[in-house]
């Protein structure tokens, strides 16, 4: 019993002590080669497994909300620290999209759904190297059926079965075209991989009201979907931030898969640019001003008996101000 609880143990520290390394290469490789990230424009994969019904009403809406979602994503990566330079590409989304991509595989990850993208290797390359980064992440919206157990408001009663949902898929790639890094991600965790949006819903009250032991699927509207990727994240105060609550959600876990813990990047002297020159009337903030050099006096006779020189007072050190330290709130995980 006692060699079966140590063995136990053995492989819970196996799983989760190398946990910080969600890279499909060393972690310490990527820092080293990628100190240039670049972000394209969200894409939505409008051939995928869409089945909404008013998908032209669909399609316009999602690639509006992921445009007005880039910059929090941007901030997450920029804040991680994993990489000297974060920049998001401003490139229309669809038109990229069908550039760069090879093709699209659905795969079955540790009982979890999702659609794997591979990706044109001199297409990615070019585009790499022409916008002067290291490597390009892809974000990629989707549509997936696949099978879940969703309960009425009074949890009495629920309906499993296949649901439409829209979910996303995030990947780093390197100029050769080699996914370095991809959510979502099997490697030493368990992944919850929430959906963007289920689509779809079981109109409980129908079948209640006519007492039916059947329930039907129904699709949501598109404004009960803009309303929902929409929604507001609380802060700590249960006050309203400006960061959408799903979107949020998902961009946590992405940011959260990058960051590496151990050896950070290193500046190279040849990669910084000089400083501008200043203007020697400027003085740098915090240095104490120095009085102006007295104007020279006609030559006096010297007097009888010189006094001592006197010891000039101590300059007072000048320092700034404390900057207030940033709140960051919690992350939601509800679904």
């Amino acid at each position: 019993m006692k060699r079966f609880v140590a063995c136990l143990f053995l492989v819970a520290v196996t799983q989760f002590g190398c946990a910080q390394n969600y890279f499909n290469i060393p972690a310490d490789n990527v820092v080293e080669k990628v100190k240039a990230l670049g972000i394209a424009p969200i894409f939505v994969d409008a051939d995928s497994d869409i089945t909404y019904p008013q998908k032209e009403l669909l399609l316009p809406l999602i690639a509006d909300l992921n445009r007005k979602s880039e910059p929090f994503l941007l901030r997450k990566l920029q804040s991680t620290g994993s990489f000297l330079a974060v920049t998001q590409l401003a490139d229309e989304p669809q038109q990229l999209f069908s550039k760069l991509i090879a093709r699209r595989e659905k795969r079955d990850d540790a009982d979890i759904k999702y659609n794997k993208y591979f990706w044109k290797n001199d297409e990615i390359s070019t585009y790499i190297k022409n916008n002067r980064l290291d490597a390009l992440m892809v974000v990629v919206v989707s549509g997936l059926t696949k099978s879940s157990k969703i309960y009425s408001g009074n949890l009495l009663t629920s309906l499993e079965t296949n649901y439409n949902f829209l979910t996303m898929t995030a990947q780093i790639i390197a100029p050769d075209g080699t996914i370095l890094w991809e959510y979502p991600n099997f490697r030493a965790r368990l992944l919850t991989y929430y959906p963007l949006v289920n689509l779809q819903y079981p109109d409980f009250s129908e079948s209640e009201a006519n007492l039916s032991r059947k329930t039907e699927l129904r699709f949501k509207s598109i404004d009960g979907i803009r309303r929902t990727l929409e929604q507001k994240k609380n802060d700590w105060k249960f006050q309203e931030t400006a960061e959408p609550e799903v979107y949020g959600r998902l961009f946590d876990e992405i940011a959260s898969l990058v960051v590496h813990s151990g050896k950070k990047p290193e500046v190279n002297p040849a990669d910084v640019k000089p400083a501008a020159p200043q203007d020697p009337a400027v003085k740098p903030a915090g240095e104490a001003a120095q009085p102006p050099a007295p104007a020279p006096q006609a030559a006096k006779p010297a007097p009888a008996a010189e006094a001592p020189p006197q010891a000039p007072a101590p300059a007072v050190p000048v320092s700034a101000p404390d900057a207030p330290n940033d709140i960051v709130p919690a992350t939601g995980t509800t679904r």
